[in-house]
């Protein structure tokens, strides 16, 4: 059994159905049991019910696993507070592995969630756990919230300069290479950087849409200020308003770059283009 922390997010869904797709099974730990049946359709073999720092919850949910899949809610201001908990749960239930879902560039300060990544990453140093580290860059399917603006308008929207170069993945490719590290040996201590691309710049992501919506599609750039009044009307709390600003501001000064070769390595194959993605995404 494999466990995976988080599993109710697009990335836990992913894990789950790569893991399933290898024939693991796959218990999902979520705080709510309204996420039952549609994790159990994915590939779920069980749901755990809890919240990541219940200790007596953790423990249950370790009970044999041999190996743990570590993600934590988007921007939590609880990263390290709940990978504490975690870390200590599985190393009570000595689980033969772990692995971690981290973030490309941990080190950069200015982004408070990435730089939370980093403390994760150093108790798993100080732990007694095989682990792994993944560190993805940011998805692909990010972009699909400007999809029926890019189809209906021809404007791929963005908060920062449209000349910002970002590397961007695939979510099936990290759910990929999840499920390989989970269930595959050779991977103890490794922290391998996710990138499916190389930097690319928001004119550069618009461009790549044009042949499969049969339009012009232009980068524009949207003020951070814009795009806060935009968040506060749709819902979004001030923790995830402040942390995802101070991200966008640290991608206008100095992007997000990457590199996708080892991401290819690890496939065993070029990892997913961005065009391949396009027309993925157009065939929906």
């Amino acid at each position: 059994m494999i466990l995976v922390t988080g599993a109710s997010g697009k990335t836990g869904k992913a894990v789950i159905a790569a893991l399933a797709a290898r024939g693991a099974k796959v218990r999902a730990f979520v705080r709510s049991a309204v996420h039952e049946h549609a994790l159990k359709t994915i590939g779920a073999s069980d749901v755990a019910i809890g919240a990541l720092d219940d200790e007596a919850a953790l423990l249950r949910a370790m009970q044999g696993v041999v190996a743990v899949y570590h993600i934590c809610p988007n921007v939590s201001p609880r990263e390290a507070m709940f990978a504490e908990a975690v870390i200590a749960a599985a190393e009570a239930a000595e689980v033969p592995r772990f692995v971690y879902h981290s973030v490309l560039h941990p080190q950069i300060e200015a982004m408070p969630h990435h730089w939370a990544k980093l403390k994760v990453e150093e108790m798993l140093f100080s732990s007694e756990l095989n682990f792994t580290i993944l560190q993805p860059t940011a998805y692909m399917q990010n972009i699909l919230g400007e999809w029926d603006r890019m189809k209906n308008e021809g404007i791929f929207r963005v908060p920062y300069p449209v000349e910002t170069q970002l590397s961007l993945v695939d979510l099936d490719d990290l759910a990929e290479v999840a499920a390989m590290v989970l269930t595959e040996d050779g991977h103890a201590y490794a922290t391998y950087e996710l990138a499916g691309t190389p930097p690319l710049s928001q004119t550069e992501v618009a461009e790549t849409f044009v042949t499969v919506l049969g339009r012009p599609v232009r980068a524009e750039a949207e003020s951070v200020k814009a795009w806060q009044q935009r968040a506060r009307l749709g819902g979004m709390d001030e923790h995830t308003l402040t942390m995802l600003t101070k991200m966008f501001v640290s991608y206008a000064g100095d992007g997000l770059k990457g590199n996708p070769n080892v991401l290819g390595w690890l496939l065993g194959r070029k990892p997913t283009s961005l065009a391949d993605f396009a027309a993925r995404q157009s065939s929906v």
